[in-house]
């Protein structure tokens, strides 16, 4: 068991957590039980208790099983953030079926292969989500579609701007296969028994890996406990906490922090459907929010609005997330205006989440934070082969290994890709991560780059990442993403796109940069080429899709050496 961390591990936090022996689902049952009158979502000043939430989920349960949906069967979830997320979600668990989150930016071309994949008869989808499915009706097994109007959950006067999402009134909708959201709570259906627990599936978040179509993590309930758990206690929750729910739910990290675990708590979720630093700001004084779980790119947002300090923040506890690291200038601006260094993590879609955490009284910048409770993570070297060898020690780079109680069971219908993801070790099944990375003398952990991601100039290896975060440290770069590029002689070298402050446009050119890169790190890590760019491609969960860039640079060698 790795241990090097417990010098370090925070003052009266137990290292073992219990987790509870039932399903997810129960987590509500208990919290409507207790705090039956007690907020559990306000989404734009407009309140749902946890009785009516529960109420709500039974009704759709209910429903979803008069539909045919089974123990263990498959239902997609097709929405942006909304009440009616969180209540589809509890109510395919009470129904003992599977959640499928789908990514809201995905198409009817990309629905295929969910479809094609889980199986699904049934799906529920925001209305403005509705041209993208209704094309997939009757493909496989799909054969109902309950369709959700999020203006329905506007239940009283606001002076926030709303999405357009959100304003828009229910539409009509004209195919017996479509099914409005009102329709299916208003029916009256009661759910048969509960017959999942913790050992049952409960979630299919679906990972893109780094080659070929995504794959289904295979997710019980236990596991998804685990994180839920494990994630609220780590930060000192509390009835009392109040989250800030701004990371859309499909993703893991937003699915966990600013909804599962809020729910298991009891606890205040304050929810936004889209992104809006002023939004967020005002609800954060509003309703005194004391948590809130995010990606960089939200928070360096936030800290860019030349009004932020008129806006009152200082009810915020803790303030992380991840999705990349956060830069030191960054940092510090924030420190300055809350008095809080943003807590960085490290979790994967086959871990539902965190299984490393900064501690809150000794973080770390720009490091992943510590095996958190029950968490045996380890670095082992990567083989010319792409096999794993020997554990390494402090400071050595090499993958990152997991064993846990949130590691999932494998790759739905994949058995073989299941297989090579796993590890035995001392007895153990460790997750192999794909992340390279090492731990420092007293056990943080610190990400390197993905073991695909990796640039061989001349048979220096460059890891994108560092040059990354070094490149931070110039006062005119607002973002950088390194890429590898094809070299007549070294067969592949460092590219860095880049994004200027805009204050700093136009006064500097590329080759300053790389003048200035060579002043800064080893000669094999400087970018050869810089490209300026307006902005950088990203994911619906705000990360630099590197991927798409890399991608987009070699097709253009392709093309030339077609021609």
């Amino acid at each position: 068991m790795f241990d090097r961390h417990y010098a370090v591990w925070p003052e009266n936090m137990p290292r073992h957590l219990s987790l509870p022996q039932t399903s997810l689902y129960t987590n509500l049952e208990v919290s409507a039980l207790r705090y039956p009158h007690r907020d559990a979502i306000n989404y734009y000043d407009s309140p749902i208790t946890f009785a009516e939430l529960k109420q709500q989920v039974d009704a759709l349960a209910g429903y979803l099983q008069s539909l045919g949906v089974e123990k263990g069967d498959r239902v997609l979830l097709f929405m942006q953030n909304a009440p009616q997320f969180i209540i589809s979600y509890y109510a395919i668990l009470r129904a003992n079926a599977i959640v499928v989150p789908v990514n809201p930016m995905n198409r009817a071309a990309e629905l295929e292969h969910y479809l094609q994949d889980t199986e699904a008869a049934v799906a529920i989808c925001g209305q403005e989500l509705l041209p993208a499915v209704a094309p997939v009706v009757g493909m496989v097994n799909l054969r109902h579609v309950i369709v959700a109007a999020y203006s329905d959950y506007i239940t009283r006067n606001t002076d926030l701007p709303l999405p357009a999402e959100v304003e828009a009134p229910a539409v009509a909708l004209n195919s017996p296969a479509h099914i409005a959201w009102k329709d299916a709570i208003g029916a009256g259906e009661t759910p048969r028994e509960l017959l999942v627990g913790p050992d049952d599936l409960a979630v299919f978040p679906y990972s893109s890996g780094t080659t070929g179509a995504p794959k289904g993590c295979m997710h019980t309930h236990g596991s998804v406990m685990a994180t839920c758990v494990q994630g609220s206690a780590w930060i000192h929750g509390t009835t009392e906490s109040v989250t800030l729910a701004t990371l859309p739910y499909f993703h893991v990290t937003g699915m966990q922090g600013s909804m599962n675990s809020p729910i298991y708590g009891g606890s205040l979720i304050v929810l936004m459907t889209r992104w809006d630093r002023r939004v967020a700001a005002t609800l954060i004084e509003r309703y005194k929010v004391s948590r809130w779980v995010n990606i960089v790119t939200m928070a360096i947002d936030l800290l860019s609005d030349p009004d932020v300090e008129q806006y009152d923040l200082s009810s915020l506890e803790n303030i992380g997330g991840g999705g990349a690291a956060m830069p030191a200038a960054v940092s510090d601006k924030l420190f300055q205006l809350t008095g809080l260094r943003y807590m960085e993590g490290y979790g994967l879609s086959e871990t539902i989440a965190g299984t490393h955490i900064n501690p809150t009284d000794n973080p770390k910048s720009q490091c992943l934070g510590i095996p958190v409770f029950d968490i045996d993570s380890r670095i082992v070297a990567v083989e010319e082969d792409g096999q794993t060898g020997r554990e390494l020690g402090p400071g050595e780079v090499g993958e990152i290994i997991i064993h846990g109680p949130q590691v999932f069971q494998g790759y739905w219908k994949r058995p073989q890709e299941t297989q090579k993801a796993f590890i035995e070790l001392e007895g153990k099944r460790f997750f192999r991560t794909g992340d390279l990375g090492y731990y420092d003398e007293e056990g943080y952990f610190f990400i390197v780059d993905r073991v695909k991601r990796m640039i061989n100039a001349s048979g220096f290896k460059v890891w994108p990442a560092e040059v990354e975060s070094l490149m931070y440290r110039h006062p005119a770069i607002q973002e950088s993403c390194v890429i590898s590029t094809p070299h007549p002689r070294r067969g592949e070298t460092v590219k860095a796109c880049v994004v200027l402050r805009n204050e700093m446009k136009g006064t500097l050119n590329e080759q300053a940069i790389i003048d200035w890169c060579k002043e800064e790190m080893a000669a094999y890590k400087v970018p050869q080429v810089v490209e300026f760019r307006d902005e950088l491609p990203r994911s619906s969960t705000g990360k630099v899709m590197w991927r798409a860039l890399q991608e987009q640079e070699w097709a253009g060698e392709q093309e030339q050496r077609a021609c």
